[in-house]
């Protein structure tokens, strides 16, 4: 039996999904985990969902705020920041491909209701799910990027793309770059 290779998360067709030019966004240099900085690997080199993982380093829970969002036939895509509930102060920017079919409908619309961060909707309901980090990225930040993170003084940091697996299905597709080490 020939072994089956998971579905890869595109970082091109990601930012694609609501920028026709990757350099609005930014530059990205795929990199190896462990070349990255030590705060910035024990934020991404991980298979466990960025709200959690930033709210622990930030030492406060997050909020998700929805910059655009539109619905498919069979996906729900979204640009999001996550920001501190202690200060507002953005600590991740991030982008959702979510197949509809993936999630009960509960579940999905509760994501929709863009009111809550998505990790922590799974993990509210319940929902089984693993998290497969595909690539880590340095990224130089261009003018969307440097717009979200205006209150920090360097202009890069690092990022990932990641496959979330829900009941064993393949359902969301992520870019998610975390806040320039300045802000921490």
């Amino acid at each position: 039996m020939a072994e089956v290779t998971p579905p890869a998360v595109e970082l091109d067709g990601l930012v694609a999904l609501f920028y026709p030019e990757m350099g609005n966004l930014g530059e990205f240099e795929r990199c190896a985990a462990e070349d990255c900085p030590d705060a910035y690997r024990s934020l991404l080199a991980h298979e466990a969902h960025m709200t959690v993982t930033v709210e622990g380093r930030h030492q406060c829970s997050v909020n998700v705020e929805v910059l655009q969002n539109r619905t498919t036939d069979t996906h729900y895509l979204r640009e999001i920041l996550l920001r501190r509930s202690s200060d507002g102060r953005v600590v991740q920017y991030g982008i959702v491909r979510l197949a509809l079919s993936a999630l009960q409908p509960v579940v999905r619309d509760e994501i929709m209701a863009q009111k809550t961060p998505l990790g922590r909707v799974l993990i509210q309901h319940g929902v089984l799910r693993r998290v497969q980090l595909n690539a880590v990225w340095q990224v130089t930040f261009g003018r969307e990027l440097v717009k979200h993170f205006s209150d920090t003084a360097s202009h890069q940091s690092y990022g990932r793309t990641a496959l979330i697996y829900c009941d064993g299905e393949p359902a969301v597709e992520l870019l998610e770059i975390v806040a320039p080490e300045d802000s921490f």
